[in-house]
């Protein structure tokens, strides 16, 4: 394979939008998302990328690297040939929030930015924190790169149901308009809306990949939970420590599964391990339903070692693994990639992460 360019590969660039639609009532054309979309000079792989962000980001940090200078992943895979669509989610960045009609927006805060984020080796509120390396600099306020990077958090929709919703609706037009499958990348919150995705459209999506993806099923970590966290000697009393979240078990809203279900509380669940303070695990209880449409597309779960998700991601691959979705689970410290936080994808090696672990699987993919 061709080596990757230090600064770009020669690409052809042109944005759209999609899903406007008119509010009730209303005269104002609400819902849209922002498209970016970058086309090599020539492109050589049959499948197009589709990128989606996180909470709180948008497309645009998908195009550079930790530095603010070394290439970022869109550039790794425009120098591999591929043509790839970037959004902005509903109401996020440069799909416009319209006051009058969309829901109320959240910010992350600095600090919870540099506790979750950019340094949890200071705070240490989960077993593997301190592991933390990768960021550049000292990842808390007044270092140039924290700077730069919390400077491009853009206020998101407070209302998961909401944002979920939004991005479906205008994420299945973008898939319609290109009109053939993509290979889905997504990080953090936005796995749930590639899972929607596919599901809404499974022809058009060959594969997807998920950087510590949303979860744990049906409840938040501790690391996101506003209750107190208090010991508990059964299963009802455990799950009570936790903040219900996901109750179509990785999604806010409707998923197909089979049998099909016309409410999440005929999703039955069991408790498979309670002894965590941060997480509990839950899955379906057997016999466990199917996500149906997701059955035929191979996924890729890359968890970060010094991430909160390292706690529980396994959670989330047991539960697509359990529902039928084909997913391969790599650690990147068991592949000797170390250090990495939740924003692995623009931390100091994050070139080694697409180039050892992300890349290669798509290569399999598309060679399957």
């Amino acid at each position: 394979m061709q080596s990757t360019p230090s600064r770009g590969t020669l690409h052809y660039r042109d944005y759209f939008y999609v899903g406007p639609s008119c509010a009730s009532s209303s005269s104002i054309v609400q819902g849209q998302i922002y498209v970016e979309h970058l086309v090599p000079n020539t492109v050589t792989q049959k499948f197009p990328l589709f990128m989606i962000h996180g909470y709180g980001m948008t497309g645009a940090h998908w195009l550079t690297g930790s530095n603010n200078v070394s290439i970022g992943w869109a550039d790794w895979f425009l120098a591999k040939g591929f043509e790839i669509y970037i959004i902005d989610e509903p109401s996020r960045g440069r799909s416009p929030h319209q006051v009058t009609v969309d829901g109320p927006l959240h910010t992350i805060d600095t600090v919870t930015m540099q506790k979750r984020f950019t340094a949890p080796a200071q705070y240490n509120l989960w077993p593997n924190a301190k592991l933390h390396t990768q960021w550049p600099g000292s990842g808390v306020a007044g270092d140039d790169f924290f700077d730069q990077f919390y400077a491009s958090i853009m206020p998101s929709l407070s209302d998961p149901v909401e944002l979920s919703e939004k991005t479906r609706d205008a994420g299945v037009e973008l898939l319609d308009l290109i009109d053939r499958p993509v290979i889905l990348i997504t990080h953090s919150q936005g796995s749930q809306f590639g899972w929607l995705l596919a599901d809404a459209r499974p022809s058009l999506v060959k594969a997807i990949v998920n950087l510590d993806p949303g979860g744990p099923p049906f409840f938040e970590s501790a690391i996101f939970s506003s209750r107190t966290q208090v010991a508990s000697s059964t299963a009802e009393e455990s799950i009570r420590r936790f903040t219900p979240a996901r109750p179509y078990g990785l999604t806010e809203i409707p998923i197909t599964y089979s049998p099909p279900i016309t409410s999440p509380s005929e999703l039955a669940q069991q408790v498979i391990d309670d002894s965590s303070s941060y997480f509990i695990h839950v899955q379906q209880a057997e016999p466990a339903r199917k996500l149906i449409n997701l059955v035929n597309i191979p996924e890729l779960v890359i968890t970060a070692e010094a991430s909160y998700h390292s706690m529980y991601d396994h959670c989330t691959v047991e539960f697509l693994r359990q529902a039928g979705v084909p997913v391969e689970h790599v650690k990147l410290e068991e592949v000797g990639i170390r250090g990495n936080g939740h924003m692995m994808f623009i931390e100091k090696n994050a070139l080694e992460i697409v180039e050892k672990e992300v890349g290669p699987w798509i290569e399999k993919v598309i060679r399957d």
